[in-house]
């Protein structure tokens, strides 16, 4: 199992095509038989879950059918890592629109939950001997009537999170505006992502109050080893000299 991650920035003049592609590439993805599971997504600003878009940030997550070597890819261009994930044709598109690309390649080591009902990274253990270098992918399908619950407590949450120590990166993106949202945060170490997660008293309450008010009709968590993270020449790459 390949698992990439490939979050996409256009230039200003180029941002409709954003959005076009949200809806093109849906054909190759489908038709490429490249992938067992795929997602287009929109991404919010601040790095998590957000009401706020950012027109210019799209992502492609994607579980490859074609069981490609990390070592091989992570050491490739950012423009051969899309093609070979993707297929020729989003690879053109990229090129075409002057499209940023930062790709991470992903092997899933633990989790639960599902994705549109389904196990998206396989069968997973619910917790792992892995300590090192991290990425979580939190995401949920939000209850319309719980909306309001949900939202007046983002803000805060994501603040806290931007501060932790051990904390690198994170993203916001979501296939629905409002409804279907995901964060994806890199950590330097497990031990880093858990004493936020069970160390801080505010993201603890907010975890509380989903379950025992039932925010979600749907929710997964998954945790990744990081094998590599390829960048355009004009994107910062946040994992330069730490994998």
């Amino acid at each position: 199992m390949t698992v990439s991650l490939t979050i996409i920035k256009y230039p200003r003049r180029f941002l409709l095509f954003g959005f076009l592609a949200m809806a093109l590439f849906r054909l190759p993805l489908w038709l490429g038989r490249r992938s067992n599971f795929w997602k287009l997504m929109g991404s919010g600003k601040g790095g998590t879950f957000s009401k706020k878009p950012d027109f210019s940030q799209w992502a492609i997550l994607n579980v490859s059918t074609l069981n490609f070597k990390h070592v091989q890819l992570k050491n490739t261009s950012a423009e051969i890592a899309v093609k070979k994930l993707y297929g020729p044709f989003i690879n053109w598109w990229f090129n075409t629109f002057n499209c940023e690309t930062l790709t991470y390649l992903l092997v899933p080591i633990e989790g639960h939950g599902l994705w549109d009902g389904k196990k998206a990274f396989g069968e997973l253990p619910p917790k792992s001997d892995y300590e090192g270098q991290l990425a979580v992918l939190t995401r949920a399908s939000i209850r319309i009537k719980k909306q309001k619950a949900f939202w007046e407590h983002v803000e805060t949450v994501s603040d806290e999170m931007n501060k932790a120590p051990g904390f690198i990166k994170s993203y916001g993106i979501g296939e629905v505006p409002y409804l279907k949202q995901a964060t994806f945060s890199i950590w330097e170490s497990k031990a880093a992502m858990k004493a936020f997660a069970y160390g801080s008293q505010l993201h603890t309450d907010v975890i509380a109050k989903t379950r025992k008010q039932d925010w979600y009709s749907e929710d997964m968590f998954v945790r990744f080893r990081i094998d590599g993270c390829i960048s355009s020449n004009r994107q910062i790459n946040p994992l330069k000299g730490k994998l």
